[in-house]
């Protein structure tokens, strides 16, 4: 079928196929190097515990067979390899059939993993990397060109990424509709980047700028991926510059990467396409079976979209085939951050020689500056961020957090920069304070040498010893 195939674009199908599987390999790598502290058998959200109350129905995962931390580190590292392969291109040395099961595999296994992640594992960027790897799996490899019905299907979902992040936008902060969120964003962003700050400082007219070409980007650019060459091209180029402006704005996991993975299927790179055979039948029948499919589940997001309660980074079906996203449909105008301290002192008093917890990313010392993360996910320093939003965002873990912190449970640990306590001795008590936090001015920051600005708010935990943390409270 001469209508089946677009041999013009396996140039683009090899370059998304190589860029998935790097974001592949960072998101099975975060896996298996965070999984113990986080939902390990000890962990502060138990995997056995979630899958006793949790049928396979709901949440299918090779892990409803069975489950120890080492098999699941089995799993984990097993997708780093397989990722890695794909990264190097061993899928194009494979007949089409083993090329496509070798695809599955790296979903399989991450579907199993979101699907028993929990809290951890509650973000769009999750479901996103299944939806667009599940794709993957049937756009094929050498022996045969590009379906075009695959590629129309990868640029449905860019479309869904950047439209639905655009309304979700205009119909929520009125400071989007203001062209002023930006006035806040870079200070209050979950985990900000080494230049977060100078984005920050820019002038505000520039801020206006940038997100008048935001709303232009998310909400007028994605109708023109469905156009003729070269304007799709054209219209995915700009979406990729506008990912890795956000990449140098901030650390947002592989959000901006998986989205620039998806617009390189929609550019066409001038190559000569080789000459292969026509598509196998029961290729075309397997093909065209999974996009009725997927087209037939696609008015769960359409009518999302089209809603007045637009929701964000929701998945409607327990395989994360189609799926709803958007991010910041509100903005933060004051950043708030939970330090974590700890003392050795038997009978705890503010006077007592408390000692702050350092994370990895999230703002800690007003005096060291953010490190770049992204596009690995530093989920625990995540979730901090949420929970001084709330305390109802902390409300499953962060009293396991701190009875580990008690114990110098050294899984948990790691996910820290730095404990301020010895490993043989622990601390007695542990507590959180909230402050806020602001970006300190030019003149700030040449006579501190700080980039932050903390100011005490309120107690958030009080002082409390090993006994007094129920696990999982």
């Amino acid at each position: 079928m001469d209508w089946f195939t677009a041999p013009e674009y396996w140039m683009s199908r090899l370059v998304f196929q190589r860029a998935l599987a790097g974001v592949y390999l960072v998101a099975f790598l975060t896996a298996a190097l965070q999984f113990r502290a986080l939902i390990g058998e000890r962990g502060m959200l138990p995997v056995p515990r979630y899958l006793e109350r949790v049928p396979f129905r709901r949440a299918p995962s090779v892990f409803h067979l069975h489950y120890s931390d080492r098999f699941f580190a089995a799993c984990a590292w097993a997708g780093c390899a397989v990722s890695a392969a794909l990264l190097a291109g061993v899928d194009s040395r494979l007949p089409l059939g083993a090329a496509m099961a070798l695809w599955a595999l790296p979903w399989a296994l991450y579907l199993s993993i979101v699907n028993v992640g929990q809290t951890w594992y509650g973000f769009g960027w999750e479901s996103l990397l299944l939806e667009v790897g599940f794709l993957a799996v049937f756009l094929g490899n050498d022996e045969v060109a590009p379906p075009v019905v695959v590629l129309f299907l990868l640029r449905w979902i860019l479309f869904r990424v950047e439209f639905g992040a655009g309304l979700i936008k205009m119909r929520g902060d009125a400071c989007w509709r203001k062209l002023t969120c930006l006035d806040f964003h870079h200070e209050t962003q979950p985990m900000p980047g080494p230049l977060s700050w100078f984005f920050h400082r820019l002038p505000r007219p520039l801020h206006r700028v940038e997100v008048a070409a935001n709303h232009v980007t998310q909400l007028v650019v994605p109708v023109l991926l469905f156009t003729p060459q070269p304007i799709a091209t054209a219209a995915a180029s700009l979406m990729i510059v506008t990912q890795l402006w956000l990449v140098l704005s901030g650390n947002f996991s592989w959000l901006n990467w998986i989205t620039v993975v998806l617009a390189l299927s929609a550019v066409r790179f001038p190559a000569n396409p080789p000459s292969v055979a026509g598509p196998p039948l029961w290729y075309e029948v397997v093909v065209l079976a999974v996009a009725a499919l997927l087209v037939g589940l696609s008015h769960q997001p359409v009518r999302n979209m089209l809603s007045r309660r637009q929701v964000m980074n929701r998945s409607f079906d327990p395989l994360h085939l189609l799926n709803t996203y958007g991010a910041f449909g509100s903005v933060s105008r004051i950043r708030y951050e939970v330090v974590v301290e700890g003392t050795a002192d038997e009978v705890p008093r503010e006077d007592s020689d408390w000692r702050e917890y350092e994370f990895k990313g999230k703002p800690g010392d007003p005096r060291r500056w953010p490190r770049q993360f992204a596009p690995y996910h530093l989920r625990l320093d995540w979730m901090m961020w949420f929970a001084a939003l709330s305390p109802a965002y902390a409300g499953t873990w962060f009293g396991a957090m701190v009875e580990r912190l008690l114990e110098n449970d050294r899984d948990t640990l790691k996910l820290l920069r730095r404990s301020p306590f010895p490993s043989d001795a622990p601390p007695r008590h542990v507590r959180a304070r909230l402050f806020r936090y602001r970006y300190t001015t030019w003149r700030e920051l040449r006579e501190t040498g700080a980039c932050w600005e903390r100011t005490y708010v309120r107690e958030y935990l009080p002082p409390t010893r090993l006994s007094g943390v129920s696990r999982g409270s």
